[in-house]
Parts: C-alpha cells; sequence; structure tokens
C-alpha cells in the first residue's frame, strides 16, 4: 500500500491511497472463508457451502466492502499519524477514466482532497481592551419581578369588574363580517389574559367589564397576529389562526384576578427558607441579588460577544472557502446553492472562532474536566428550576437531575462545548485589560 500528499497551496491538498492485491487478496480470501462457515443457503447444509460458491455469489460485495474499509482505515492513520490538521473531511475525487474490474487483480488508486487547516498566532494581552459591565437593576424592572414573584404565591379572587393584568374566562363565537353568528362556526370558552393584549385601544375596552357582559373583539387586532396565543384561545391549529378573519362575540362568564401575596413572614419563608429573610428590606436585597445575578449573565455574554468580534476581526484567519462550500454541500443534500450563499460567511466565522478557541485551549494547556461539566449542567438546571420557584431545589435531588440530564448524548456535548468557551473566556479575561463600567440595565439592554 502507497499513500502520498500533494500539496495544491496552504490550505488544500490531494491525497492518493495505492492499492495493490497483496494488501487485499489475503483479507477476502479469509473474509469469504468466514462467510462459508456461517452461511445458510438453499440446497446447501448450513457451514458446508463451498468457498468458490460463495466466492462467486459474493465475491465482488466483499471485496468492495474490504477496499472502502482499508481506504478508511488508511486514511484516517496517515492523518494521524503525520498530524494533518484537517477542516470538514476528506472528499473522494470523482475519475470516470479509473475502470475497476473488482475480480481480485485490480490495482486501485484513489484520490481524495483536503481541507487544511490553517496555521495561526494567536496573542492576548494587556493591549486587548474591553468593558466589562455592572449591570444593575432599575426600578422598573425590580418591581416587576417583586411582582411576579408576590403574583407566584399569591391567590385567586373574581372581582365584580375587570382590571389591567386581570383574566376574561369567556365564551368566543364567530362572527360574519355583518355581526350575525356564523352557523357551524369557531365556538370556544378559554381565557383572555389582558396582560398579553398588545394593542392599546383594545385592552382599555377590557377594562371595567362585568360577568355576563357581551361584546365584538377582533382577536388579529388584539394579540397583533400572534397565531399561537389566538390558536391557544380558540383551540385550533396555528394555521387556522394565521388565516383567521372574522371577529368574535364574547360573553364574560368570570373575571379572574391573580391577587399579590402578602409581604409577611410566611411569604418570606416560603421563598428563601425559615428565618432567612425577615422584612421588606430584606427580601428587596435578595431579589436585587438574584436579579443582578442574572444580569451578570447577560453582561457576560455581552462581554464574549464583544472579544468574539474583536479576535475574528483582528486576527487573520484565511480558510480553504471553496473545499468547505463543495464539503458542505457534499454532506447536506438538501442544501440549496442559495442557501449556501446566506450562509457561509456566519459558519466561517463560527469555524475561525473553533480554530481560536483550539489554538488557545492548546497553548495554554487549558483542560476541561467531567467536574467541571457537571457543575455548569447543575447550574443551569437550577437556573430553569428557579425561573419557576425561587425557592431552592434540594442539592441531592438537583444532582440527580443533572446526573440524568447529561446521559443525553446531545445535552453532554452542548454542556461540554458551553465549558470550553467558559474556560476560553476566562483566560482572555485574565490576560486582556477589563475597564469596568456600571450601567443601569433598562440602559445597558440598548447596548445589547
Amino acid at each position: 500500500m502507497n499513500i502520498t500528499q500533494e500539496r495544491i497551496d496552504d490550505l488544500n491538498a490531494i491525497v492518493k491511497i495505492k492499492i495493490a492485491p497483496d494488501d487485499y487478496t489475503e483479507k477476502v480470501d479469509k473474509s469469504i472463508k468466514e462467510q462459508a462457515k456461517k452461511a445458510n443457503l438453499p440446497g446447501f447444509r448450513k457451514g458446508m457451502v463451498p468457498v468458490a460458491h460463495i466466492k462467486k455469489m459474493y465475491g465482488r460485495s466483499i471485496l468492495v466492502e474490504l477496499i472502502n474499509n482499508l481506504l478508511s482505515e488508511t486514511l484516517n492513520s496517515y492523518l494521524t499519524e503525520n498530524k494533518v490538521e484537517i477542516l470538514g473531511q476528506p472528499l473522494p475525487v470523482m475519475d470516470d477514466s479509473k475502470q475497476f474490474k473488482w475480480d481480485n487483480t485490480d490495482e486501485f488508486e484513489f484520490d481524495y482532497e483536503l481541507g487544511l487547516a490553517p496555521a495561526i498566532d494567536v496573542n492576548i494581552n494587556s493591549e486587548h481592551v474591553f468593558t466589562e459591565y455592572v449591570v444593575k437593576a432599575d426600578e422598573e424592572t425590580l418591581a416587576s419581578r417583586i411582582k411576579n414573584i408576590r403574583k407566584s404565591y399569591g391567590k385567586m379572587t373574581n372581582p365584580e369588574v375587570s382590571a389591567d393584568d386581570d383574566v376574561l374566562y369567556a365564551e368566543l363565537i364567530e362572527l360574519s363580517s355583518d355581526g350575525s353568528v356564523i352557523e357551524g362556526g369557531i365556538q370556544n370558552t378559554g381565557s383572555i389574559r389582558l396582560d398579553q393584549v398588545t394593542e392599546e385601544s383594545v385592552k382599555k375596552s377590557l377594562i371595567g367589564l362585568k360577568k355576563d357582559d357581551v361584546f365584538q373583539l377582533d382577536l388579529q387586532k388584539a394579540f397583533n397576529g400572534n397565531e399561537t396565543l389566538i390558536a391557544k384561545l380558540l383551540n385550533i391549529t396555528d394555521e387556522q389562526a394565521k388565516e383567521l378573519q372574522s371577529s368574535f362575540q364574547v360573553t364574560v362568564k368570570n373575571v379572574n384576578r391573580l391577587e399579590e401575596s402578602d409581604l409577611n413572614q410566611e411569604f418570606f419563608d416560603k421563598i428563601f427558607g425559615e428565618g432567612v429573610v425577615t422584612d421588606e428590606a430584606g427580601f428587596t436585597a435578595k431579589i436585587t441579588e438574584e436579579v443582578e445575578g442574572m444580569f451578570k449573565q447577560d453582561a457576560d455574554r455581552k462581554l464574549q460577544n464583544d472579544i468574539y468580534t474583536k479576535l475574528i476581526e483582528s486576527i487573520n484567519i484565511e480558510l480553504p472557502d471553496e473545499f468547505l462550500r463543495k464539503w458542505l454541500k457534499a454532506t447536506n443534500e438538501k442544501l440549496t446553492e442559495e442557501e449556501l450563499a446566506e450562509g457561509y460567511d456566519d459558519f466561517a466565522k463560527n469555524l475561525k472562532w473553533t480554530l481560536i478557541e483550539n489554538k488557545i485551549i492548546k497553548d495554554n494547556n487549558i483542560e476541561i474536566k467531567y467536574e467541571d461539566v457537571f457543575a455548569t449542567a447543575k447550574e443551569r438546571l437550577d437556573a430553569q428550576f428557579r425561573m419557576y420557584s425561587p425557592a431552592p431545589m434540594p442539592e441531592d435531588q438537583l444532582g440527580q437531575y443533572t446526573a440524568t440530564f447529561l446521559k443525553e448524548k446531545d445535552n453532554a456535548n452542548r454542556i461540554f462545548d458551553e465549558v470550553k468557551a467558559l474556560k476560553v473566556f476566562e483566560y482572555i479575561k485574565s490576560v486582556a485589560t477589563l475597564n469596568a463600567e456600571e450601567i443601569a440595565y433598562n440602559k445597558f439592554i440598548e447596548l445589547a
């Protein structure tokens, strides 16, 4: 067997693999004999099929399979042993001039295109300057979070007259353009949440309503064409909701209101544990800490994005673009030329960032351990659970959820990539210059 590499340029190469009969004949004969021992064919006792018969029937397919395996093993071994860093996967060069007999006498030659990873230099130091935002809770954001938490632990009441943020439990009947009820039209009983009504004039008309009040409602206008909300309210499909043009007769069956919980010790203990918070000031301080902790994640993402953008722009990385486009097409049969043209720039940027990440990890001996992956997954799950309840989940139960979560390969790979990104991010923060700047959340979101 002979394998050689021809460099086309710094980013492209051709690997040629030559396979002579001596490289495969013995393996083919062995495979045919093993097949004969296992074969169960009509007219022969099991395991007593003549080797010549197996060779005649299956010799060609056995040879094809063996050559394919030999090519794959040889190519992978060559790339590994010679430390050839490639992008994508090798692509076979199609050559119709090469015709093989597949009769155990062929001298095979196969060529593969390679897209070579570029050599890059990543030197990050104190001359790289970034702004690290310290996001503080503004009054409006803090008040909204406190209101939501108090409602989560509040009680449902039924006031006589509807007010802002109430829920109208109502019967909805589809109307024709002249205002008459459509026979056999859409009819359902559901809950109209006033906080989901985006059109202010409509929302204003829904305030001050009482049980048994009847009115007409344009749902498309009320919910700004949100087919998901409309479909749920009417118990129809999203597609039906998207096409819906009718107005509805609405009859109020009940007015529901979720009252905010009182700021008392029972409420504080439910959220934070017994005796942790004892007054409103302590409650506000805790919620501020929680909210600003969430803001820190937003600030970190902003800093990561700024670092990503600056390094992509400042580090010169050339890619084998023509090869990569061909590889993307070969591995995504449904990918159109238009989709490829539209998406390639983003693909190339992400690939360049991966090369930068890998270079930083390699040059600085950064390790990614399972303990890091587990801790990050646990932290993400804890944050998810806290969205529904501020009270922390018991550590042992959270640990069990995390272990189960990481058994899914896709979850484990996603968290591994996140930890890898975080490790690189922390390294860059340790060597670059970070200028801290306090900013209110309502001003920060204008930047993000």
